[in-house]
Parts: structure tokens; C-alpha cells; sequence
């Protein structure tokens, strides 16, 4: 019989929090909600606490506390609820806890992520800024503390099950594929245009808002570049963007034979979630399949770095490594919400990053405290741009 894992769902309100719980509606034998957390979505978080009673409720946002904990003891909640950045890093450590889900938007999933690599917690991971910011330390904890880390990123997924009995191949490159977003085909003066509303239209995925920004400005695959070499320990002049429209092929891996292997399937976060929790098994699910016969074309282009400036900053603090990717992580997250509250273009967030990164110190060894620093001085610098 197969042990039920128990599962702590950080940032379970989301995109992929949501998809996760999906999972284990359609495999209630094998896991078990343990925890969940989210930053400010309250009524999501109360009718997931209803649904799969979990042992502990945490909301981000202290100032929702008091509202969480009424709303909960009135339904008859009899878990812990706790709030704050410091309980979620807390959370994720408790012994109970099997398998963490790391699927928090932004620089907030860092911490708690460190947290629970030291807890030696398998770490299902999504939030592709704890690798941008801090590759290397995370590297580091995961190696000394023997903790797993799987992706659930549909590319980085789809690079790891391509590797996967492949120990003893070398790679020569990785091929990681991109949408292209919505303004794929627009021209520099279209996109100087384009406004929030219009980049929240993601032709294939859907996904929460602040990602879903990142990949029409292919600032989502810029951190996943950063994300796989990583991972996957490749060279960055060793991964390959290639703009594949479709969204079948997920991402591939070319051997230095020559031979290529890829992983293709729908465009459906559940399945690279549902491999990640379930590795080395592969369960059976209703998950939307691909019918070959149907796919007219599968084409790929290379990406336009003129269009698209902040895959070419992301590769370039690839090179420089250090506190940089950091900074570029920073100054996006100061860029993208200017740009979904109106207050910056579409093609100005790329300037700003630009700007930000020039006049950041650089710190070629960065310790966890001077990412600390690193990411405060940088939101500063970006926010003098806007």
C-alpha cells in the first residue's frame, strides 16, 4: 500500500495552488492537504479549509488575521490559523509534512522554500523566482540536506522526464520552448500600445496575473533559462528558446549523439503537478490528451530579442551571476505591477530593469542576507524609474 503523502500547498488560492488541490480531489488515497497558505485571498482559503480540513490555515497578509480566524471558528474549523511571512517559513517545517508545494508568486516564495530544504521537505517546485534569485544557495541546501526538488513548471518538467534514465547521457543542449504570448506577431510600435488588459489575454495557458504579464514580456522565460541551468546543471550558452506557438512539444533535451527528446501533451498544469508529486510513478488521470492526428503544424521560430528585450537581460545576468539575476528579479517584480496599475508601458518595464540592473551594486558571492539587501535596494532603484 502506498504511504498518503502529506502535502503543505503554499500560495493554494493561485493558479497552480488550485490545480494542485484538483489533483488530490482525483486521488484522495494518495494525498492529504496537510496546510495551506495564501497572500491575500480570503475567501478562497476559507472554502479550501472547508473542503479539505487541513491541519494548518495561514494567511500572508497579517492584517487578514482576525477577519480568517472568525470566518474559520464560525464554520468549525479546528486547525491551527496563523498569518505573517514568518509563519509560513515556520509552516512548511513541521514533521508531519511530506511534500511542500512551492507555488508562491515571487521573491515571498524564497524563504519559506529555503525553509524547507532544510527541513529535508521534497520540494514540488513552481516558483521559479527562488531559483532566479538565489540558484546557487538553493543548490547548495539541497545537495546537503539530500532534499528532492521537482518541477512543476510545464518546460522544466517536460526537461526532466526527457532526462529521466538518461544518467550516464551528456547533454548538449537544452531546448526550452516559449508561447510567444499574445504579441507574438505585434510590431514595436503595436506593443508600445498594448495595455494590461491586452497582455492578460494568454493565447494557450491560463495562469494569475503577474506571471501571466512575464510571458507576454518573455520575462517568464528569461527566469526559466536562469531556472534550468540550475536545475539541470547546463551551461546558460547550453539552452536554446525556441518560440513554439502551439504549446504541444513542452520543452525537449538534444544529446550529444544528435538525438533529441522531448515531452509533448496539452497545454494542463495538473499533468507536470501530478508527475511531480507522484515521481517515479505515473498515475492514470482524465487529463485532456493530444491527438496527433488533429495537429495541423508544429512550428518554431527563434525568439525576437529586439521585440523582446527581457529574454537578452535575462541571459546577460545569467553570465554575470552573483546578486544580478537577483536584482533582475527585483526590478521586474517594481515593473510589472507598474504596468498592470497603469502607471508604466509595456515596453518601458524592459527600460526600467535595463536601468535598475546598471546602477545596482554588483556582489559576486552573495550570501542569503545580501539577497536581503540586494532586493530592497533594487525595488528602490526601480521604483526612482517609474
Amino acid at each position: 500500500m502506498n504511504k498518503v503523502k502529506r502535502l503543505a500547498i503554499l500560495g493554494s488560492t493561485g493558479s497552480i495552488g488550485t490545480q494542485t488541490l484538483d489533483v488530490v480531489r482525483a486521488h484522495p488515497d494518495r494525498y492529504e492537504v496537510y496546510a495551506i497558505s495564501a497572500h491575500r485571498s480570503l475567501d478562497l482559503l476559507i472554502q479550501q479549509a472547508r473542503e479539505f480540513h487541513p491541519e494548518v490555515v495561514c494567511i500572508a497578509d497579517e492584517n487578514l488575521y482576525e477577519e480568517l480566524s472568525r470566518q474559520l471558528s464560525a464554520i468549525g474549523f479546528e486547525g491551527k490559523i496563523w498569518a505573517g511571512a514568518e509563519a509560513i517559513a515556520q509552516m512548511v517545517t513541521m514533521p508531519s509534512i511530506d511534500v511542500v508545494v512551492a507555488a508562491m508568486v515571487g521573491y515571498a516564495g524564497l524563504k519559506p522554500t529555503i525553509e524547507a530544504i532544510k527541513a529535508g521537505k521534497t520540494i514540488a517546485l513552481a516558483n521559479k523566482e527562488t531559483l532566479v534569485v538565489a540558484g546557487e544557495i538553493i543548490c547548495e541546501l539541497a545537495q546537503q540536506n539530500h532534499t528532492p526538488i521537482l518541477p512543476v513548471d510545464s518546460e522544466h518538467s517536460a526537461i526532466f522526464q526527457s532526462l529521466v534514465g538518461e544518467e550516464h547521457s551528456e547533454i548538449e543542449k537544452i531546448l526550452l520552448t516559449a508561447s510567444g504570448g499574445p504579441f507574438r506577431t505585434y510590431t514595436i510600435d503595436q506593443m508600445r500600445r498594448v495595455t494590461a488588459a491586452d497582455a492578460l489575454k494568454h493565447p494557450n495557458w491560463e495562469m494569475g496575473a503577474k506571471i501571466t504579464i512575464d510571458s507576454a514580456s518573455m520575462m517568464n522565460k528569461g527566469f526559466e533559462v536562469i531556472e534550468a541551468k540550475w536545475l539541470f546543471g547546463v551551461p546558460v550558452e547550453q539552452i536554446e528558446v525556441l518560440v513554439h506557438p502551439q504549446s504541444i512539444v513542452h520543452s525537449a533535451v538534444q544529446f550529444t549523439d544528435g538525438a533529441i527528446k522531448a515531452q509533448l501533451g496539452a497545454p494542463d498544469m495538473r499533468l507536470p503537478i501530478q508527475y511531480a508529486l507522484t515521481f517515479p510513478e505515473r498515475l492514470t488521470s482524465d487529463f485532456p490528451r493530444v491527438n496527433l492526428f488533429e495537429l495541423a503544424d508544429l512550428t518554431f521560430e527563434k525568439p525576437d530579442l529586439e521585440r523582446f528585450p527581457n529574454l537578452g537581460l535575462a541571459y546577460e545576468a545569467t553570465r554575470r551571476g552573483g546578486n544580478i539575476p537577483c536584482v533582475l528579479n527585483a526590478a521586474n517584480e517594481v515593473a510589472n505591477l507598474a504596468f498592470r496599475e497603469g502607471r508604466c508601458a509595456f515596453l518601458q518595464m524592459s527600460d526600467i530593469i535595463a536601468a535598475t540592473i546598471a546602477k545596482a551594486p554588483f556582489i559576486a558571492k552573495p550570501t542569503y542576507d545580501d539577497y536581503v539587501a540586494t532586493d530592497a535596494e533594487a525595488r528602490q532603484i526601480a521604483a526612482q524609474y517609474i
